[in-house]
């Protein structure tokens, strides 16, 4: 389907599922707008998705709230705590580095963990990247409590100039959609090869569910034009 289509789910709050890159993960996402998710919605990535349920940010939002990197929190707390040095070193195979920030509940969710209670964390972060984006103070500990069960993950500083992973491809849609740029996504797993779902099957699901799929490099493309006209309208 086209960039288009999924342009238009996401202004309905309606999830897309997005891939991005054969070269890349070669992984499919359940993306769905973060102010719009619903417990059900929860239900939905954890069965058909299987992932981990995270929310995607939008770069100043994400530096207007002050979330860290993860990487960075545990590079200054090895400092202080040798014994985690070892596993604060970055090497993983498909990219330069983690998007993961920090790890939040809610405050008023209970455990953090249920359809309800991850739905009202994830809905409020999309509330809040929301008014942060309009100019809006927000004490991000005044609401949030971490660690909790939601995964924070920060979208690079160029989104998809710099870093092309999911979190990028779903903020940049959610940009040129015009809402709240935070996302939440979850990987399409198979539980019968105990990899990633392959990306025919992630069609088939799509197209079973009247979902629109867009592919990574469709999404840089149209993001590329987005970002060219927008420049144009500020000259």
């Amino acid at each position: 389907m086209s960039v288009e289509e999924a342009l238009k789910a996401f202004r309905r709050g309606e999830p897309v599922l997005i891939y991005d890159f054969d070269d890349r993960e070669g992984e499919t996402d359940i993306a769905i707008p973060a102010i719009n998710v619903t417990p059900r919605d929860v239900a939905m990535m954890r069965k058909d998705g299987g992932g981990l349920i995270c929310v995607a940010i939008h770069p100043v939002a994400a530096d207007k709230l002050r979330l860290p990197f993860m990487h960075d929190v545990l590079r200054v707390a090895s400092q202080h705590i040798p014994e985690i040095s070892s596993i604060a070193s970055f090497d993983i195979k498909y990219d330069s580095r983690s998007s993961f920030s920090l790890w939040v509940n809610h405050r008023d969710t209970f455990t953090g963990i249920t359809d309800i209670d991850r739905a009202l964390t994830i809905r409020r972060v999309g509330e809040v990247v929301d008014d942060v984006m309009l100019g809006k103070e927000f004490d991000f500990g005044s609401e949030f409590r971490s660690p909790g069960h939601v995964a924070l993950l920060r979208a690079a500083e160029t989104l998809t100039y710099e870093r092309v992973g999911q979190t990028e491809l779903s903020v940049a849609l959610a940009e040129m959609a015009g809402i709240a740029p935070a996302v939440a996504i979850c990987e399409m797993l198979d539980e019968t090869t105990g990899r990633a779902l392959k990306k025919d099957k992630a069609m088939a699901y799509a197209e079973e569910n009247g979902i629109p799929f867009v592919e990574g490099k469709d999404i840089v493309a149209a993001y590329a034009d987005f970002k060219e006209i927008k420049a144009k309208l500020f000259i």
